[in-house]
């Protein structure tokens, strides 16, 4: 008879309005890869904060290892041997990865002064013993991405955990370090540690989960062997539709250069250089795919190409002019879109309807306004159609935007950037925190986009969207190119290469 590490009953948590969680039952084995998948809203993250006690939930049980608890905070689980490592690592930057591992489990000497030797000693215990390596007294700042998800690991297995929830863990991850990780996972699997996997990339599902259980609208809607079970399958639970994964493209040949990037050179926020003297050329009828591991210049970048962020030295060119302006409102005139990488920080004003996040940057056009009055009638009925066209649900332009699921707020960015007609589309991150028939949408219309003659830049962490979507793709590596090469010769483990600066391409050998 089988083990249960977790085993939840009838499990019902209430928001305001939503049913988040709805009577879910379901029982993981101990020693199993429990996966977890479901659209935007599905529920699978206010479950776990419930196992995990960030949540208390408003009815049903909850069995550890065949005890029933009720914890209502994050300390008593990690005593019964539950750890969360988040989407976004909770480490201190300027802090060691021993000092990160034992911070609030300090060893010390004579009751005050920590004691480095027993804390490097114990770091490197139980590194190797789970065989995740580590430097102990490397500063956090310095390390990969990769590695700090190894360090957040080690955290909650420092602290004895037997539970495993691991929150998007591949959301930032190269080809190789998802490898990486996926052996990590095993091995803990083999030392007999429970791990529950959510995630919206339902191949890496497939690949490493046991079993998978399926959310859709507060509800589980199935649990699946991993085994006897496809993508599309799971897809058509999640979504109640079949999902189109490959999405095809006419065949273009690239026309006008419209945009070009000459040795530009754009400076953080601290001011150090992010971008260091790139160059490219964005044509007409192509999307061009920027890859790369956060935080190599890509922020920076779209920035400068959207008039947010001035460039220290270097040019842009919007069809042969050079830029001398770095304003929003003169990039939107030439004719340049922008979905931004947090639509709920840069994409939307939240407390807004729909109507009016729809039409923002249109105030000054006569059809919505008169000298300093808007024409409310057309600012809804251009709302309304927009609303229909794009399937933004519910189906009522006076909702607020804050209201909407991250799927629907994306639909809303996406419907005013593509609505403006633009020759130039900077699309950021556009399916960030997406599930698969969110982003299918969104593919689609990059695609549209790029087949209508627009010319499109695709800024993606996603290996696999880059890899559908490109006709060509460059990758970012400490704010430099380091290659470039057609989309269909480009491979994961190339491409990964590239990103983690293994490889580098000669300037030679890149044509841009």
């Amino acid at each position: 008879m089988a083990e249960y590490a977790v085993e939840l009953k009838n499990i019902t948590k209430v928001f305001p309005g939503v049913v988040a969680n709805d009577k879910i039952s379901l029982k993981i084995e101990k020693g199993e890869v429990f996966a977890i998948v479901g659209e935007n809203g599905a529920g699978k993250t206010t479950l776990m904060n419930i196992i995990y006690g960030l949540y208390t939930q408003d009815s049903g049980d909850i069995y550890i290892f065949g005890k029933k608890v009720m914890h209502n905070f994050p300390g008593k689980a990690i005593e019964m041997g539950i750890g969360m490592v988040h989407q976004h690592f909770m480490l201190i930057p300027k802090f060691t990865v021993a000092e990160n591992i034992i911070l609030g489990e300090e060893f010390v000497r004579n009751g005050i002064v920590l004691d480095i030797r027993k804390t490097t000693e114990e770091v490197k215990k139980i590194s190797e013993k789970y065989g995740l390596k580590v430097e102990p007294n490397e500063k956090v700042g310095n390390l990969p991405v990769g590695i700090q998800q190894r360090v957040e690991i080690l955290k909650v297995l420092f602290r004895g955990a037997k539970i495993l929830i691991l929150d998007e863990p591949t959301a930032v991850l190269t080809p190789q370090e998802i490898k990486e990780l996926f052996e990590t996972i095993n091995a803990l699997k083999n030392a007999g540690k429970t791990v529950i996997f959510i995630s919206h990339k339902l191949k890496e599902v497939l690949e490493i989960a046991d079993r998978i259980a399926v959310f859709k609208n507060g509800k589980l809607m199935g649990i699946e062997d991993a085994k006897g079970t496809t993508e599309r399958g799971l897809a058509r639970l999640m979504v109640g539709r079949d999902v189109v994964f490959e999405i095809p493209k006419k065949e273009k040949t690239p026309g006008d250069v419209i945009l070009e990037v000459k040795n530009l050179v754009v400076m953080s926020d601290k001011g150090i250089s992010a971008i260091k003297g790139i160059s490219f050329k964005l044509r007409r009828d192509e999307i061009l795919g920027i890859a790369g591991v956060e935080g190599n210049g890509q922020r920076e970048l779209v920035e400068a190409l959207t008039g947010l962020r001035p460039v220290k030295e270097g040019k842009i060119l919007i069809r042969g002019q050079e830029v001398k302006k770095f304003d929003p409102w003169f990039f939107r005139k030439s004719g340049v879109a922008h979905i931004p990488e947090d639509r709920r920080d840069r994409g939307l004003v939240l407390p807004f309807t729909v109507s009016y996040n729809l039409f923002l940057g249109r105030q000054r056009e006569s059809y919505f306004s008169k000298g300093m009055f808007l024409n409310r009638k057309n600012v809804d009925d251009f709302g309304n159609g927009k609303v229909l066209e794009y399937d933004i649900r519910p189906h009522n332009s006076n909702l607020v935007a804050d209201s909407l699921s991250g799927g629907n707020q994306q639909k809303v960015v996406v419907a005013r950037e593509v609505s403006y007609d633009p020759d130039i589309l900077i699309a950021a991150q556009p399916t960030r925190g997406l599930d698969v028939g969110a982003s299918e949408f969104v593919h689609h219309k990059l695609i549209e986009q790029r087949d209508s003659g627009k010319a499109v830049t695709l800024i993606s962490f996603e290996l696999e969207e880059i890899m559908m979507l490109s006709d060509r793709i460059v990758v970012l590596y400490g704010g430099e190119i380091v290659g470039e090469l057609p989309a269909e010769k480009a491979t994961e483990e190339e491409l990964g290469l590239l990103m983690l600066g293994l490889k580098r391409y000669e300037k030679s050998e890149v044509a841009l």
